[in-house]
């Protein structure tokens, strides 16, 4: 028996369109909701979220097959990726990845040798069904996903090179870093850094690589559709929460009290 079928691979490499959401809340509960709502992927963030490796671990459990996550890494780093996906996760979304050189590093660490240098633990592994896989050390390669997320305006020069890598699965732009090494920070929306953001997913995709980007903005994640980016993710669960709240609270807070003693009849 081989290694589970990676379907979100199989669907960025066909040019599917992918709808994503990100889950920053570090919580299984709260990734199972998500999980349900009907995304084609979710990403559980390990770089800017609270989480820990069997917090991680947890919400791939929570997850389940009910849709395909993505785990990104705080750091690309061989030691915490051989960690990210012998607990599960097949797909991985790498940060700050500037030069071929690195993406190269990263394919290394994602695969079993001679194709890379992914330590054998698949005995303790929840990937492995704690080797109740037997084809899997032999198969895993195969369905495993390199994502790499260019945030940088060094990682844009590099962009061709890096996306020539081979097991460079696709290309991530994260247009809030692009933007603060632009000098907008906090203004991932300006003119100038769309204009490089739109430059970058049209030379990504013109390099045969899948792209793909956040947004929490309607207007532009349908922009970038259009432009062919194929795995968009449109939204995050933190801001879903903190705005439905914020909303609710509001709603209700500005209704004018009825006047002491009015007995309501």
């Amino acid at each position: 028996m081989p290694a589970p079928l990676n379907k979100f691979k199989a669907a960025i490499a066909n040019g599917d369109r992918q709808i994503g959401l990100w889950l920053g809340m570090a919580n299984a509960y709260a990734a199972e909701l998500c999980a349900g709502a009907g995304f084609d992927w979710v990403v559980v963030d390990g770089e800017h979220a609270p989480n820990t490796l069997p917090v991680m671990a947890a919400q791939l459990q929570a997850i389940g097959d009910k849709t395909h996550p993505v785990v990104r890494a705080p750091i690309g780093e061989t030691w915490i990726i051989k960690q990210l996906l012998d607990i599960g996760a097949q797909t991985v979304l790498v940060p700050m990845v500037e030069t071929a050189e690195q993406a190269q590093q990263l394919v290394r660490a994602m695969n079993y040798p001679p194709k890379g240098v992914r330590g054998v633990g698949a005995a303790m592994a929840r990937a492995s069904a704690f080797n109740r896989i037997p084809d899997y050390l032999t198969t895993a390669n195969e369905q495993v996903c390199l994502l790499v997320q260019l945030e940088s305006r060094a990682a844009m020069a590099n962009l061709e090179a890096i996306a020539a890598v081979e097991g460079v699965d696709g290309v991530f732009i994260g247009p809030s870093d692009l933007a603060a090494d632009m000098g907008f920070l906090g203004k991932p929306g300006a003119p100038e850094v769309q204009a490089v953001v739109e430059d970058g997913l049209t030379r990504i995709i013109k390099a045969g690589k899948p792209a793909g980007i956040l947004t929490a903005d309607n207007a532009l994640a349908q922009r970038y559709l259009d432009l062919g980016a194929s795995f968009v993710a449109v939204g995050t669960d933190v801001t879903l929460f903190s705005q439905a709240t914020s909303a609710l609270a509001a709603k209700f807070k500005s209704v004018p009290a009825p006047a002491k003693g009015a007995s309501g009849y």
